[in-house]
Formats: structure tokens, C-alpha cells, sequence
């Protein structure tokens, strides 16, 4: 079972980026897949967490994810916390919004693979959210598919169809130019 954490802040879109990676996990038909939404203070701004399951197995546990085997990080504030990855597994997957490297960010916090993605960049380009306020969680949901090879790039554009309110290209444009990102730069790093 691959077990997810999500962090974000109130208004990215965590919940909701966390329900579009199951339904595209479910729609590739590469296992079951849950959703799970942790809710406290729900405000804009305020920190939020999300988790997410995908198994090839009936998935029956449905309480918060202690240790992760990946973590999504939406806000880059949070990729200088330690709480972003207290419980991660050794060598565990860190998916972060952020213009910095990913040798960067290792030296930062060694001992896991950061796959960093400019989701903020990528939302701001499709004109998701405001420059104070971007959406990122499509981009994000993109950076994910393409980095824990959890689902196809189309099953994710029909999550996002079926998941987005509006400017739902944008959003389509954003995950997808996320994806190719992530792809290119594992591709460079694999060769």
C-alpha cells in the first residue's frame, strides 16, 4: 500500500487535490484508491492536511496517515518544517511546490527524494488563483502522476474535468504542463 500526506493551506485546493489523484488512480485502473480529508479550522490560509491510500488490495483502514511512504507539499513554506516530513519513510518521496532544485532542497533535509515542481509559476502562467492566492493544486496533481507513477496523464485531465468548478482547461493545462516537468526533470536525472 502507497500511503500519501498532503499539506497545504486553506484555499490551494489540498482536499480537492487529493480526491482528484484517487479518482485518476481509480479511472487508470492501477488500484483501489482513498481520499481522506483531515478538517479542523477551515479558513483561508489556515494549514491543512489530506491523505490519500492506493492499494491493488481493498483498502479497509480510513484514519490519518502517521507514516507516509510519499508526501505532497503544496504551500513551499512548509518544505523548510520538519513536521512535512516527521514519519516519512526513510527514502520516502517529498512532491513539493517550489522553484528550488532538488539537490537543494536533499541538502535541506537529506534522506528522502524530493521531486520539486514550480506549481505556483505553472498556476499563475493559466491564470489559477491570484499571484497572493495561487491554485496549485492541479499543477501538483500533475507533479504527483509523473512522480510516484501512479496514473496516466489522461485519467488525471478526466479527474480534473470531472473535479474543477471552473477554468477547467486552465486546470487541465496546468496538471498537464506539471506532469511534463516532473517527467522531463526524472528523465534528465535517470540519464
Amino acid at each position: 500500500m502507497l500511503e500519501i500526506r498532503f499539506h497545504g493551506r486553506g484555499g490551494q485546493g489540498t482536499v480537492l487535490a487529493a480526491k482528484m489523484l484517487a479518482d485518476a488512480v481509480l479511472r487508470s485502473g492501477r488500484g483501489e484508491c482513498m481520499a481522506i480529508p483531515e478538517f479542523g479550522v477551515e479558513r483561508r490560509g489556515a494549514p491543512v492536511l489530506a491523505y490519500a491510500r492506493i492499494s491493488d488490495k481493498p483498502i479497509r483502514v480510513r484514519s490519518r496517515i502517521y507514516a507516509p511512504d510519499a508526501v505532497v507539499v503544496l504551500d513551499p513554506v512548509f518544505a523548510a518544517s520538519e513536521g512535512v516530513v516527521h514519519g516519512l519513510k526513510p527514502g520516502g518521496t517529498v512532491i513539493v511546490n517550489s522553484e528550488k532544485s532538488a539537490e537543494e532542497l536533499s541538502a535541506l533535509r537529506p534522506g528522502f527524494r524530493w521531486v520539486p515542481v514550480p506549481a505556483k509559476a505553472i498556476a499563475l502562467k493559466h491564470g489559477l488563483g491570484s499571484q497572493t492566492s495561487p491554485m496549485v493544486n492541479t499543477a501538483i496533481c500533475g507533479a504527483m502522476v509523473a512522480g510516484l507513477g501512479v496514473a496516466d496523464i489522461e485519467s488525471l485531465e478526466k479527474a480534473v474535468r470531472e473535479a474543477v468548478p471552473v477554468k477547467v482547461e486552465q486546470n487541465i493545462a496546468a496538471a498537464r504542463e506539471a506532469y511534463e516537468a516532473v517527467k522531463g526533470r526524472l528523465h534528465a536525472a535517470a540519464h
